[in-house]
């Protein structure tokens, strides 16, 4: 063990006069800088949320759109296989 150490224990924290204004302003402007990035970021998070509703409705009504297509297409094709048999009967 170090020498020190028992009178290290002894010493109580104490803010050294060498602690300056300049040192305590900077902290208190790190700080504020900090608080206002994180309520920034919260703001971002927060449109963020917003888009992402507001791209899945977009996403749903294109996916209903394409869904609807697609049963229309499924007709068209039925359609067709009718009005090509029916044209082969007449040749026969």
């Amino acid at each position: 063990m170090n020498a020190r150490a028992p009178q290290n224990e002894r010493e109580h924290w104490h803010l050294s006069k060498s602690f300056n204004i300049t040192q305590i302003l900077a902290i208190f402007a790190q700080t504020v800088a900090l608080i206002w990035f994180v309520l920034e970021l919260r703001n971002d998070v927060d449109n963020n949320a917003m888009e992402l509703i507001r791209q899945e409705t977009r996403i749903e009504t294109v996916e209903d759109i394409v869904q609807n297509q697609s049963v229309l297409l499924a007709r068209i094709d039925e359609n067709l296989k009718a009005i090509r048999d029916a044209i082969e009967r007449n040749q026969e």
